[in-house]
């Protein structure tokens, strides 16, 4: 898996990292994985982000796989209404 891209208060939340490596096969693996290794995103995940494969937009289908060489983003989500 490539590199997974933060925006955001996300990049706070890892240490200011931009980019992380994370080894995922769903976006559930990639989220559990993101919080152990960056406890202070937990509250981030709690709140909400979508996961963005390759251009399409996932906000809570964390059953979704995460094919090999995916493009993967990690956005925070915005109030709507």
């Amino acid at each position: 898996m490539p590199d997974v891209q933060l925006s955001g208060d996300l990049r706070d939340a890892a240490g200011g990292a931009a980019s992380i490596h994370i080894e995922a096969a769903t976006i559930r693996e990639l989220l559990r994985k993101l919080v152990e290794r960056y406890p202070d995103m937990q509250a981030r995940v709690e709140e909400g982000v979508a996961v963005s494969i390759n251009g399409q937009i996932y906000r809570d289908d964390r059953a979704e796989p995460i094919p090999e060489g995916a493009e993967v983003f990690l956005l925070p989500r915005i109030a709507g209404g």
